[in-house]
């Protein structure tokens, strides 16, 4: 089992009679990118904020890397690397220039550091160019940059893809993959369902501030007994299956049919068909996607804050 680098216990916010967040149990583990998903209002910001103690908890506990946040705030904080949306940045100076200013609120790292950062975040070659001429995906890699002028061990990013364009996206997402594999933990709240899919390792969904699903995203994916079958006549075999018990969920998904199997296997479902006369030209095993996942755990239509 990994080392629980993040752990909160019956954590809770409360603003006059509004509850924001209730008795959020969470467990990230050590070098996992771990995203944190929700509707708008479901909580995420005001988590992010307890998390890097902006915020104060109305109930509940925090541990960074194993120390109470609340006892030991001045030991563990240091070792925390935050972007909070997008990075307020010097348009006019260069992207060095921009990690030297912040790096001056540090305390100061060493010219050797900028340098290694910039390499991490893939902006080395465009280290002296005006940050005005950088793309927004190249300024949200120099802010996830700055979060690492220190060299953090944990990572809470919070709508790093906020705005990007695909492009953009995909950087982001190489990024943060890259930063998981070179031993950092990365705690990242976005409302691109997508990339969430394809960057964390688990994902925890909230609504209404209360923790409703937390699990592998491979395991929030995994198959539900339905099949894909595209075929000709689809609306006469939608009506023949949809006579079944077994088939009473099945509908049309652009053009195909989409359906459960007598026996869960396929070929069963296939030699139903047949043996009606109708023959399937492809079928596939349906694989949900997280945003099917995440709008049947939420009253939200949309990811958000």
């Amino acid at each position: 089992m990994s080392t629980a680098v993040l752990s909160t216990r019956g954590l809770s916010k409360t603003y006059g009679s509004r509850p924001a967040v209730v008795d959020l149990d969470l467990d990230v583990h050590d070098g996992e990118v771990f995203g944190f998903l929700g509707p708008n209002g479901a909580g995420k910001t005001t988590t992010i904020r307890m998390l890097l103690g902006l915020v104060r908890p109305t109930a509940g506990s925090i541990e960074l890397l194993g120390r109470d946040l609340g006892r030991h705030r001045a030991e563990v904080l240091p070792r925390v690397g935050a972007l909070v949306e997008t990075p307020a940045l010097y348009p006019f100076l260069s992207g060095r220039h921009n990690l030297v200013a912040f790096a001056h609120l540090l305390g100061g790292v060493p010219a050797s550091r900028l340098d290694e950062v910039l390499d991490l975040v893939g902006l080395a070659g465009r280290a002296r160019d005006r940050v005005a001429t950088y793309s927004l995906g190249m300024r949200q890699r120099l802010g996830v940059a700055i979060a690492l002028l220190h060299d953090p061990d944990l990572l809470l990013l919070d709508e790093p893809a906020n705005g990007l364009d695909p492009a953009g996206i995909v950087e982001v997402r190489d990024l943060l993959r890259g930063l998981a594999e070179s031993g950092r933990t990365v705690f990242v709240s976005s409302h691109v369902l997508a990339e969430v899919q394809h960057t964390c390792d688990r994902v925890a969904i909230v609504d209404r501030g209360r923790l409703v699903r937390l699990a592998p995203v491979a395991e929030l994916l995994s198959d539900d007994g339905e099949f894909t079958i595209r075929l000709d006549g689809a609306d006469a075999a939608l009506a023949m299956v949809r006579r079944e018990p077994w088939g009473a969920t099945a509908r049309l998904d652009d053009g195909a049919l989409v359906s459960a199997s007598p026996t869960g296997h396929g070929r069963d479902l296939l030699r139903f068909l047949a043996d009606a006369g109708i023959w399937a030209d492809t079928i596939d095993r349906r694989q949900r996607s997280l945003e099917e996942v995440f709008l049947g755990l939420t009253h939200g239509a949309e990811a958000g804050r």
